[in-house]
Formats: structure tokens, sequence, C-alpha cells
């Protein structure tokens, strides 16, 4: 690794004329009171646009029954969605400068989601992903060109890294091509090789050189984005229990659906927020394991907001499947997220196997919720609120113990 002077802090003051352009150069792993910027916020909300729309489409293949291949259609539009995010956030961990340069290509990625948003639709209902696939260019080639930055601005081993991740996200781009001329039946296969290469780029990068990203910001990031993904349950499912009411004048029925899902919205927050995690992203290695992770985070906290409007309409009668199948779209996202919670952030603070086994449970009991008919989902945001409950006993009797 080579030695660089200390870099200058861009949440320093500066003459409003050295705004314009500023070399790139990585910003301290220790800076103090780093939070998430203005426009990292916006990044965010903009973001989450374009998974409000792969939560619609999936809401509409499983009330049509076609469940198996809106999943699919899901999972591989949430990829790209989550990884040019996840590449954006850890850059600029590292790298944000705030210069004017710098702004305007984060913006010029904000519009290249928005882009992919409107290609979503297309992409779920005849697979045609080349909005996607566009908009996805403009993302990864803004993302390039911030790299070519780094490499311009560095030297030695750190410039060598930024090549490599140019080099990488370049060629990966290239390969998303295959979901364009490749035959329907391949095209499973080609998101999976692409995806594994995307993937391995930021590990083959740093191999000899590793960014300087912030743990604090870090975390404040994803804890940020996974406030904005569960705000973005929240509101679809306002909006289908709204229109049932409107239309259905269902609200007896509504409300076990409505009650269950707040409970197991609020209880997902306080589960992911129990704990801070910047302590525990202590190198590459954990990091990394920690941030592919949140995969399984942000797209289960998404898909439990499609699960609730699924439930909605199911209950209602515009959506021609079973109740078993309307109370399995709300209980496996939300097993799913209390276990990648419990593996990612929770089992590193559990002490003793009583605490350890709390998510795990909670997750089996809200499988097994599933086959209670109406009240499923009711019976999981129950069990959810338990589980937050049964933490925050044992903890305080951890507290009293160790106090007396």
């Amino acid at each position: 690794m080579t030695s660089r002077s200390a870099p200058e802090s861009p949440s320093a003051p500066r003459p409003e004329g050295r705004r314009t352009l500023r070399r790139m150069t990585a910003r301290g792993r220790d800076e103090a009171h780093r939070v998430a910027s203005p426009l990292e916020l916006l990044f965010d909300l903009c973001f989450v646009v374009a998974i409000a729309q792969a939560g619609a489409e999936l809401v509409h293949a499983v009330a049509a029954g076609h469940a198996g291949q809106g999943i699919l259609d899901y999972a591989m539009i949430f990829f790209a969605i989550w990884w040019a995010w996840m590449n954006f956030s850890w850059f600029a961990s590292a790298y944000d400068n705030d210069d004017v340069l710098y702004r305007v290509v984060t913006l010029v990625q904000i519009a290249g989601v928005l882009v992919l948003a409107a290609g979503v639709s297309k992409a779920f209902e005849s697979h045609d992903f080349l909005v996607v696939w566009l908009g996805y260019a403009i993302m990864r080639f803004a993302m390039i060109a911030q790299w070519l930055r780094v490499a311009r601005s560095t030297e030695g081993t750190e410039k060598t890294m930024a090549l490599r991740y140019a080099g990488g996200v370049l060629l990966c781009q290239i390969a998303w091509l295959g979901l364009l001329f490749a035959p329907e039946a391949a095209r499973p296969w080609v998101f999976l090789a692409a995806a594994v290469a995307e993937l391995c780029v930021p590990l083959f990068a740093e191999k000899d050189f590793t960014t300087s990203w912030h743990p604090h910001h870090i975390s404040e990031r994803y804890g940020l984005f996974t406030i904005i993904v569960l705000g973005e349950t929240i509101a679809a499912a306002t909006v289908a229990v709204k229109s049932a009411v409107d239309e259905h004048d269902a609200l007896n029925e509504l409300l076990p659906i409505a009650a269950g899902g707040l409970l197991i919205v609020f209880s997902a927050w306080w589960i992911y927020f129990a704990v801070p995690i910047h302590g525990h992203l202590r190198s590459n290695g954990q990091a990394f394991l920690w941030g592919y992770g949140h995969y399984l985070i942000f797209s289960s906290a998404a898909a439990i907001g499609a699960g609730l409007e699924v439930a909605v309409e199911q209950t209602v009668g515009t959506a021609h499947i079973s109740t078993l199948s309307a109370s399995a779209a709300v209980t496996l996202p939300t097993a799913l997220y209390l276990l990648a919670v419990w593996a990612l952030h929770s089992r590193h603070f559990k002490v003793g196997i009583g605490q350890q086994l709390v998510l795990p449970s909670a997750a089996l009991l809200v499988i097994l919720c599933t086959f209670l008919g109406e009240g499923a989902v009711l019976a999981a945001g129950i069990v959810s609120a338990l589980a937050v409950a049964a933490g925050v006993v044992m903890k305080s009797r951890e507290h009293w113990a160790y106090d007396s």
C-alpha cells in the first residue's frame, strides 16, 4: 500500500472559487463528524422511486398468479438498483470532494436510475430490458468517470485500484448486453454470471489498496436507506388500503392487515437500529460481507410492502390467488428480513444462546403464521413485535445483572 499525505477534508470550509474543480483524493477514515450529505439524501430518495416501481410490478405479478416469474424479475431489477446505489455510496464515503463536477456526475447517476425506473414495467411485462439497461448504463458510465478522476488525482497502487474499478465496471456493463440479445431462457444465467462478475470487481480492484471508506458514514448511509425503503413500504400499503376502502368498503376486513403490517414495519425498524453497527466494520472483509448482505435486507424490506398490497387485493377479491399465497407474500419476506438482520447485525451483539435464538425463532414462527388464514398478517406482526419485546427484556436483564 502506498503512503500518502493526509487528504484535505471536503467537509472543511473552502473559498467558493475552489469548489469548481478539485483533485479527487481520499478522505480520512477517522474524519470527525462525518454524516450523509444533502446530495446523498436526494440520491437515496430518487433510487427509492425505482424500488417503488419494482415493488408495484411484483404486486401485479403475484396477484395475477405469476409469483415465480415475478420474484425472478424483481430480484434482477432490484440487483441493478441496489448495486448502483451501493457502488456510489462506498465511493462517496472514500472520495466525495463535493466540487461542481462531482455534483454534476452524481446528478447524472440520479437521472440514470429514473430512466431505469421508467423501464421496469416493460422488463416485467414483456422482458424487454432495453430501457433498464440504458438507465443502468448511464449510472455505470458516470461511476467510471468518477473512478477515472480518482486515477488522475492519485498514483501508485491507489491509481491502479481506481483504474481496475473503471475497467471492471466497463467490462461488466458490456456483459449486461446479454440481457438484450440472449434467448429468453438463457437470460437468468446471463444475469447470474454478470452479477457475480459485478460482485467480484471490488474484491479485485482493492486487493492491493483499500479505499478509505468511513465506518460511521457507511453505517449511517445504509441505515438511512433502510428507513427510506421501510417508508416506501408503509406508503405502498397505505395507498392499497385506502383504495380498497374507497372502492370496496372493506374496512373491517382490512384492519387486521393494516395493524399487522404496521407492527411488522415498526418491528423491522426497531430490530435494525437496536445496536450501532459501525464499530463492527473494521476491515474490508467484514465490510464487504455486511454491504453485500444488505441486498437481502433492502429487497425483503421492499417486498414486505408489495406483499401487504397483495394481501389487501386478495382480501377485496381483486387478486385471484389463495389466502395462503397472499399470506406468504407478507410472511416470507418478513422472515427473510429477520434472518438477514440477525446474520448481519444482531448476532455480533447478542450474548448467550437465548439472545441469539430470538430472531431466528421469530422468523420460523412468522413462516408458520402463513397457515393461519385471514389472520396471518396480524399474527406475523404480533410475532415480530414479541421478538422486539423479548430482545428488550433480555438486554435489560443483562444490564441489570451487570450493574448488580
